[in-house]
């Protein structure tokens, strides 16, 4: 996504400046390190539509950039511009100075921060669009800043940069258990439990979803459905009151009810199982088909 706005071709410089992490920080790449320095080469998307005399503006832009530590995922700013509409264009090589191709494996929060580390705008990008970045590369690419995710007016020309926002504390996505579960769990249950945690992909950042685990009707003809409550999000989320809906095999609602929860806790970062009983009088359909179902929060 190259070209989006022209250039001034009488100026050969970039103003941004550059920000840089940890592969491990923000991709989970787990790489040896030898302590060496790595010059990263000019990678141009191959649906990138520019000419000659733009690849030769990147390189010579390239060719500039400082050496990176091994194993560092780096932003480093080219230009910045301001559209009528108030959406802000951001170009910047993303530079990868591991020893193999990466992916980025979720969207990503970047931050566009200003001479004094203020922020001047925040968005959410989708850079799994990018595919492979290619071994000790750097890609330019361009960043839309929808008006809505832009703080400041005046967006300054020099003196800025664009930076992953990582949380540091964040680990992998994780389990955690209620202390009543945690006592009347099995071993053997926890463990696969927090197999499927590491193994499924996680929740997008800032999203809270479910995933159904078990339903069953019991003699009295109650409906118990267990699901994992998945918070993508870098804080912690309380529910009160939950309302549900539950479809089984035909798509056909076969319960639904409003759950009182006392303020259930889901932390930041992880999944937390939790069994919804509807009593008998809620269940619309006593012959269910649970051989296939999910369970959802109603709209509207």
């Amino acid at each position: 996504m190259l070209g989006f706005f022209k250039r001034d071709k009488n100026k050969i410089a970039k103003d941004g400046g550059d920000h840089s992490v940890d592969s491990m920080e923000l991709l989970g790449e787990k790489t040896e390190t030898t302590g060496k320095e790595v010059k990263t080469s000019l990678n141009i998307p191959p649906n990138a539509n520019i000419g000659q005399e733009e690849r030769y503006y990147y390189q010579f832009l390239n060719n500039e950039l400082p050496l990176l530590k091994e194993n560092q995922i780096s932003l480093s700013g080219i230009e910045v511009h301001t559209e009528e509409d108030g959406r802000v264009l951001v170009k910047a090589f993303i530079r990868n100075s591991i020893a193999k191709g990466v992916h980025f494996q979720e969207p990503i929060p970047l931050s566009l921060l200003g001479p004094n580390e203020e922020r001047l705008a925040r968005q959410i990008f989708d850079l799994t669009i990018l595919g492979e970045l290619p071994p000790e590369s750097s890609t330019p690419w361009l960043f839309v800043f929808e008006k809505k995710n832009v703080f400041e007016k005046e967006i300054p020309q020099t003196d800025w940069k664009l930076a992953f926002e990582v949380t540091k504390s964040k680990g992998p996505h994780a389990l955690d258990l209620e202390e009543s579960w945690e006592k009347s769990l099995a071993d053997k249950d926890k463990e696969k439990l927090e197999q499927l945690v590491k193994t499924v992909q996680p929740p997008k950042p800032g999203e809270v979803n479910f995933m159904g685990l078990q339903s069953r009707l019991d003699d009295e003809g109650a409906l118990h459905v267990t699901l994992l409550i998945r918070n993508g999000s870098e804080k912690n989320v309380k529910l009160e009151q939950l309302p549900l809906n539950v479809e089984d095999a035909s798509g056909e609602i076969v319960a639904k009810g409003v759950f009182k929860l006392e303020a259930l806790e889901i932390k930041a970062n992880t999944s937390k199982p939790w069994t919804f009983i509807f009593p008998k009088e809620l269940v619309l359909k006593e012959d269910a088909d649970l051989s296939k179902w999910k369970a959802y929060v109603p709209q509207g």
